[in-house]
């Protein structure tokens, strides 16, 4: 995993700190170097004659030697090169090829380049290396180093593979900034659990996820605590905004400033403009709908927007249901918050990709989390339960849909995300779960409704019969017969919402959409006398379809249609 840090002014410095031991750099153990770009540099780790000032020399020789006004002012390259920590411990001989490898691939010494950069690779730790290099060729040019951070990853992919270590996903250059190792350090001196920069970027996007426009975003974000500007054009327009986290200083005093480009690509303030003008009007009237049914029903047309060969309306969905768990931690019972949290953080690389979003297209879901905000959740947790039933099968659509696309970073973090989203279910959903089943009905009734699920879901029925919460669902159904509905015709509905293949438990997942179903007022005698006579079609259709035809021997599809 190489990381290319920002240009230094002074190379004496660096290679103090690259062979600097004792308190603040316990981590430093035997630093030497394990290769230099001829062989001949001192080394102070291994020769007692050798200084920093003699090693550092002999790297600036290049840079003193041309004209002072053609000097670049920052000319100190620095690269690190860290393995994975399951990777075995390699050998000073390995690092030194990998050394040479990276400089020849970002364009700092060529391989059989006699003119190139001067570099040295410095080793104090057993998990990776340090390479220094002037950018003053030794011809007096500069190197051709441009896109050498694309091209180090480029080369790092190959080394993963001769060398056997973990392969890393290939990245797509959307990705938010990782904090430097200067904000990691102060983080750890100042004792914050996260860099400012980590920070800052999370309250962003939760400020992002509940705010309905753009004066609205600006106002919860100062709100918030953190020290806003905003930058205009000449004409008075907003063309973007800058954030500081309360008390993260220079050493001059001032506000360390970030601009919502530089943590991540979609909070700059076009990006996010374009996202707030895009949400759908709330509700008028007097009777304003349950906004977590609507944000499960939203959540559950993921999965069916997904399979459509629309690009940029389906990344406007992963947008919106990034947003959606953006808010959701604090809008959920306190046990569920911390592992929401955790699954808003991986989630937050699968939310973005090279496809260009068309926000229109996932006004609903905005709108819903939006009603959200301003109506929290009843202590219980069973609306989050349903939620998060339905944010389960479409992460899972997520996940399919980046992997269709070659997106592995954002399959890698999807998948992340799904592990911390099942626990929070499974968490939510058990008290809930536990109270319909202690109502489970009469076994007269509970037979009447197995035969149900036989009859209209029988790709699944011994699944859901055989489900330890099966007693929940045919709770459910007799509820809905009691709240004056058609059993038969909701579970059918039910069922038709979304296939069934994804889901861990088809019981819990009919149960939810039962629950949500039955909340909607019964259909009149009239009505219900038409949903007869449509299931008893539905049932004569079923029964007299004729079989469907083999196709000939010769066909060369029908191996590919048996499989369908």
């Amino acid at each position: 995993m190489p990381s290319i840090h920002k240009p230094g002014s002074n190379s004496a410095g660096a290679i103090g700190y690259l062979y600097r031991t004792g308190r603040g750099h316990e981590a430093h153990t035997d630093p030497h170097l394990v290769a230099s770009f001829d062989g001949l540099a001192p080394d102070p780790g291994r020769n007692p004659a050798a200084t920093f000032k003699q090693l550092a020399a002999y790297l600036d020789l290049p840079v003193k030697a041309i004209d002072p006004a053609e000097r670049p002012d920052k000319p100190v390259w620095h690269c690190s090169v860290r393995a994975a920590p399951e990777d075995p411990v390699l050998t000073d001989y390995q690092w030194a090829d990998i050394a040479r490898r990276m400089t020849a691939a970002t364009g700092i010494a060529p391989t059989d380049d006699d003119g190139a950069c001067r570099w040295i690779a410095v080793r104090h730790a057993d998990d990776h290396i340090h390479i220094l290099a002037t950018k003053v060729r030794q011809d007096g040019g500069k190197p051709r180093d441009s896109y050498s951070y694309k091209r180090a990853q480029a080369e790092a992919r190959r080394i993963e593979i001769d060398y056997g270590l973990r392969r890393v996903t290939s990245g797509d250059g959307t990705a938010a900034k990782r904090p430097t190792r200067a904000e990691t350090e102060k983080a750890q001196r100042t004792g914050r659990q996260s860099t400012p920069r980590e920070q800052l970027r999370a309250t962003i996007r939760t400020v992002v996820a509940v705010s309905t426009s753009p004066e609205e975003f600006f106002r919860l974000l100062t709100a918030s605590g953190i020290t806003t500007e905003v930058l205009r054009m000449p004409s008075g327009d907003i063309r973007g905004y800058k954030v500081a986290l309360d008390g993260d200083i220079n050493a001059e005093g001032q506000p360390i400033w970030f601009a919502g480009s530089t943590l991540a690509p979609d909070l700059s303030y076009p990006q996010i403009r374009n996202r707030l003008t895009a949400t759908e009007p709330p509700p008028t009237g007097t009777r304003r709908p349950n906004p977590w049914h609507q944000a499960t029903a939203a959540t559950e047309r993921i999965p069916r927007h997904l399979d459509r060969p629309d690009d940029p309306a389906s990344q406007a969905h992963i947008t919106a249901f990034a947003e959606a768990l953006d808010a959701l931690p604090f809008y959920a019972p306190v046990d569920l918050r911390s592992q929401l949290r955790q699954a808003a953080l991986d989630f937050e690389r699968a939310s973005r990709s090279r496809i260009q979003a068309d926000h229109q297209h996932a006004r609903a879901l905005r709108g819903a989390i939006h009603a959200i905000a301003r109506q929290p959740v009843t202590s219980d947790g069973a609306a989050v339960a349903v939620f998060l039933d339905s944010a389960v099968l479409a992460l899972i659509a997520i996940q399919r849909w980046h992997a269709a696309r070659h997106h592995d970073q954002q399959v890698e973090a999807a998948r992340r995300t799904l592990a911390n989203l099942q626990t929070a279910y499974d968490q939510a959903a058990a008290v809930p779960l536990a109270a319909l089943a202690d109502r489970r009905p009469p076994r007269a009734a509970a037979e009447r409704h197995a035969q149900q699920v036989h009859e209209f879901i029988p790709t699944h029925a011994d699944r859901i019969l055989n489900d330890p919460t099966w007693p929940a669902l045919a709770t459910a159904l007799s509820d809905a017969r009691t709240a004056g509905h058609d059993p038969a015709h909701l579970l059918r509905q039910a069922a038709d919402q979304r296939a069934l293949d994804d889901a861990r438990s088809p019981a819990q997942v009919l149960t939810w959409r039962l629950q949500r179903l039955t909340q909607r007022p019964a259909p009149s005698p009239q009505a219900q006398a038409a949903m007869a006579r449509s299931t008893l079609t539905h049932q004569d259709k079923a029964h007299s379809a004729p079989p469907i035809p083999r196709p000939p021997s010769g066909d060369p599809m029908s191996t590919y249609r048996r499989g369908r």
